[in-house]
């Protein structure tokens, strides 16, 4: 299986989706500036929840073709800007987008998304939960983490 990005509550804020998350948590409790910091926006990537990859890892065992190779991702591109729009819309405080010269990564690849077709014809798969739930899901992750002190 090739993997596309996945994302989830937990995930660790060394990643685009859950790094803006905590920036937003710790602005909203007060322990950071309301600035978050970001690389290259223009990114696209395919995102998928990581609750519908185990579904598709699962399928994957039990109904893929032995020695098969499938590409596991959402089939569709989020710019990193659609992302961290979508979280500040869900933030509780006001914030300000800065860009950070160290988040920027030297050979960023414009575009990355999947063509789960092969997957999805072999598996009926397809990702159920809604990008938004998951962004929601995340962030909501992050909040109580910082409330928790972490």
């Amino acid at each position: 299986m090739r993997s596309f990005n996945h994302i989830g509550p937990g995930q660790s804020e060394n990643f685009v989706t859950a790094g803006f998350a905590r920036q937003i948590a710790l602005i909203e409790a007060g322990l950071q500036e309301p600035v978050i910091y970001v690389g290259n926006l223009e990114a696209e990537r395919d995102f998928t929840d990581v609750r519908d990859m185990a579904r598709a890892y699962h399928l994957a065992i039990t109904s893929g073709e032995p020695g098969g190779v499938y590409n596991i991702g959402s089939g569709k591109g989020y710019t990193i800007q659609w992302v961290l729009d979508r979280l500040v819309s869900m933030s509780q405080v006001a914030v300000e987008v800065k860009q950070d010269p160290a988040r920027m990564r030297p050979s960023d690849i414009p575009s990355n998304v999947c063509d789960n077709s092969r997957f999805r014809e072999r598996t009926g798969w397809q990702p159920q939960i809604p990008m938004d739930s998951t962004l929601r899901d995340v962030l909501q992750y992050w909040r109580q983490k910082v409330r928790d002190g972490g």
